[in-house]
């Protein structure tokens, strides 16, 4: 599975901001996506995540409320939806996927997006 990770760029706090992953490859739609994140001087964290057919999700609760994820298997794009941006949430943004649900590794990674959170 290859990813294609998108979105990224400089917002405010309070921004809204969406990032976008495009899996491709071999059975991409079976597979559980997810969007991990790393700050500067932090190590690297799931941020969420959600199942092959959209129905169970995850979120770090640092961005419960504020992050949705969701996935369109017709096209192979999982979002992540990120509103009132903090400026903890600055980091760069990898997407990854899985082909296991829950699951706590992640076989393949797609290259980072940075986001940059200036208040």
């Amino acid at each position: 599975v290859q990813l294609q990770a998108s979105g990224g760029g400089l917002v405010q706090v309070g921004d809204s901001l969406s990032l976008s992953c495009a899996a491709s490859g071999h059975s991409a739609s079976s597979y559980a996506l997810g969007w991990f994140r790393q700050g500067p001087g932090k190590e690297r964290e799931l941020v969420a995540a959600i199942r092959w057919n959209g129905v169970r999700t995850y979120y770090a609760d640092s961005v419960k409320g504020r992050f949705f994820i969701s996935r369109d298997n017709a096209k192979n794009i999982v979002t992540l939806q990120m509103n009132s941006l903090k400026p903890e949430d600055a980091a760069v943004y990898y997407c990854a996927a899985s082909q296991h649900w829950p699951t706590a590794s992640f076989d393949y990674w797609g290259q980072g997006t940075l986001v940059t959170v200036s208040s």
